[in-house]
């Protein structure tokens, strides 16, 4: 913890508002000395520490605009997060998390939101989870979501959405309202079917990516698939699909099974 100490009194005397702490062998923001009264930090990094819990106190670092806890420990977090007022992103990612704290969806500026790979499913959000309407990338890949809320469609703002290696059997008609989205990620679920509504999206632009394989498709689908995905994109808006789609949900059939069951999460060392 020496080491930490003096990066905290260096970063003390020059007022650094950027302060990084990357595998520090840190377990607790009580190993930090000083952190909680640097009131000009803009940016703290404590990616690969072992960082059980977030201490609500963090959200008095009023000037905060990214905090980055990628690959420690973190169970749950304080309530407190989502009141800063200028955290604009926040890396959660590789972690322990299972459930989200009641009214995370608050943060007043919060553009990139990364969850990926932590033990989180459609049970585990808040009700206002999709109200953060400045958010322009959603990280929710490698967690436990067999189906997305369609409260979804509330995130205008949204660009880039990520929802690779879950365990998706169904995308939302409202994924079709997010009229300025231009990477889904959607690779490795257990998706037979996209609602048309998808086509409503500009996903086959130069600027524009759109992943989907390792999923069980449909036959039609599949078969557009190995032409290429601007032929699914244009597939889905026609009426042959509509028809398609709509007698594939009549008919009620069973999800497709888990591949494998996949081990739960935890944190990995640092490669």
């Amino acid at each position: 913890m020496s080491k930490v100490r003096k990066i905290m009194d260096e970063a003390k005397e020059s007022r650094n508002p950027e302060l990084d702490l990357v595998d520090k062998g840190i377990s607790s923001f009580d190993e930090i000395p000083n952190l909680l009264t640097m009131l000009n930090l803009t940016r703290i990094t404590l990616t690969h520490n072992r960082i059980s819990v977030v201490t609500p106190a963090l959200a008095n670092l009023t000037n905060l605009e990214i905090l980055n806890l990628f690959n420690n420990q973190v169970e749950e977090l304080p309530t407190s997060l989502s009141s800063m007022p200028k955290l604009r992103i926040l890396n959660l990612g590789m972690n322990k998390l299972s459930a989200l704290p009641r009214g995370f969806g608050a943060f007043p500026v919060l553009e990139v939101l990364d969850l990926t790979y932590n033990n989180l499913n459609e049970s585990s959000l808040p009700g206002n989870f999709f109200m953060i309407e400045t958010l322009r990338a959603l990280y929710l890949g490698d967690n436990d979501f067999e189906r997305i809320p369609p409260e979804i469609g509330h995130l205008k703002n949204l660009q880039i959405l990520v929802l690779r290696d879950n365990d998706l059997v169904e995308l939302p008609k409202e994924v079709g309202e997010l009229a300025r989205l231009r990477e889904l990620h959607i690779q490795g679920n257990r998706l037979s079917v996209l609602p048309p509504e998808l086509g409503n999206l500009d996903l086959t632009s130069n600027k524009s990516v759109i992943r989907m394989e390792n999923n069980p498709w449909v036959a039609p689908i599949a078969d557009q698939l190995q032409v290429g995905l601007s032929h699914v994109i244009d597939y889905l808006r026609s009426e042959t699909y509509k028809f398609v789609y709509g007698r594939h949900v009549s008919a009620n059939a069973p999800a497709p099974a888990r591949l494998t069951e996949r081990t739960k999460k935890n944190s990995k060392p640092k490669p």
